[in-house]
């Protein structure tokens, strides 16, 4: 009876477990589906007519090297442009031509480079669906060979190589596009003028008061002593400004921060202890590395930040530079008062205004 009843229960026990199996396998979260969605793969290839007719495909092969020789044409005439329309009498009329024939040849040299590069590779080049498995890196011997053909595939399917108009005229459209850029790289300094002899003199000499910068061709008001808080940041240029022949790039060169500072927390040199003015100091609001404006103050710290390229002047300590790519401190104007409490100039800068790099051509 024991034997049969430990038979009996042990029967029953592997049942048991056996249920009991089956119902964490059922309940498992790596269940599949006999009902999933099936892959439906790819849809069959449509042909396009450039690939059904030999004469639309020709077709569009002159459209696109007609496209890229067009680039090409506007990029020469956007030199061209360059050289007859100068803009160095100044001149509004002068000016406008320049920039509208100078910047529509550069579109065109862009547009038609694109449209051509677009519509080659939407009507010419191969149109076959494929599935490109990704494998670890790097890649053995065999996959680089792949790889290597599939480049030379890859010629042959866009007929880079066989086509040899096609090829050429976007390699000429592409060596002529940067040309107007290159072109106008010339207009970044003066013709026939030493540079450093331009940017070492401005409209500052000495008793020239100093007024407010109005924006423009607008100069404002004298600026007082008295009228300059300590903290305070004025934007000023020379009061005689309007009589320039050149307004806009006489200001350029003569534009200067007006800063005033507790005396206390100025660092001065002896031979620059008259420069300033009861704490009152006049810095080239040109930064010295590529000539950006130095407008952001920070007044707890007394430094001058340029937003271009993040150089910092210590405007305590004769605006040395203490962070960024500049090279050297901003120039500062002498000031001093007149009769009537104005200030004004002691002398010009006594050193070239703007990036440094002017200076290493001597």
């Amino acid at each position: 009876m024991a034997e049969e009843a430990k038979s009996s229960g042990g029967d029953n026990a592997v049942v048991a477990a056996q249920s009991h199996g089956a119902d964490l396998s059922s309940a498992g979260a790596a269940v599949i589906s006999s009902d999933a969605v099936q892959n439906p793969g790819l849809p069959p290839h449509r042909k396009r007519v450039t690939e059904l007719d030999p004469k639309k495909e020709k077709s569009a092969e002159r459209v696109v090297y007609s496209l890229f020789y067009l680039s090409i044409v506007g990029s020469l005439g956007s030199v061209l442009a360059y050289m007859f329309f100068p803009i160095e009498t100044g001149e509004e009329a002068a000016i406008r031509l320049h920039t509208i024939f100078v910047g529509s040849g550069m579109a065109l040299a862009l547009l038609a480079l694109g449209i051509g590069a677009v519509h080659w590779g939407k009507a010419i080049m191969s149109d076959v669906e494929a599935i490109d498995m990704r494998h670890p890196a790097p890649s053995d011997e065999p996959t680089r060979e792949a790889a290597a053909e599939v480049f030379k595939v890859a010629d042959e399917e866009s007929g880079f190589s066989r086509r040899s108009l096609v090829r050429n005229s976007l390699l000429g459209a592409l060596i002529a596009f940067p040309l107007p850029g290159i072109t106008l790289l010339r207009s970044l300094a003066p013709q026939d003028i030493d540079p450093v002899e331009v940017l070492r003199h401005t409209m500052w000499e000495k008793g020239i008061r100093l007024a407010r910068d109005n924006g423009g061709h607008q100069i404002g008001e004298a600026i007082r002593a008295a009228d300059v808080t300590i903290g305070s940041v004025f934007h000023v240029v020379p009061e005689n400004l309007a009589t320039a022949k050149d307004v806009l790039n006489e200001k350029a060169k003569a534009i200067v921060l007006l800063i005033r500072l507790d005396e206390k927390d100025l660092k001065e040199r002896p031979e620059r202890k008259d420069w300033s003015y009861n704490g009152i100091v006049a810095y080239s609001k040109v930064c010295t590395h590529v000539g950006c404006p130095v407008a952001l103050n920070e007044q707890h710290t007394h430094h001058l930040l340029c937003p271009c390229h993040q150089s910092q002047f210590d405007v305590a300590d004769e605006a040395k530079v203490i962070f960024g790519p500049a090279k050297r401190p901003l120039p500062q104007l002498p000031i001093t008062v007149d009769a009537d409490g104005y200030l004004i100039a002691r002398s010009d800068f006594t050193e070239p205004v703007g990036p440094s790099y002017w200076e290493r051509l001597k």
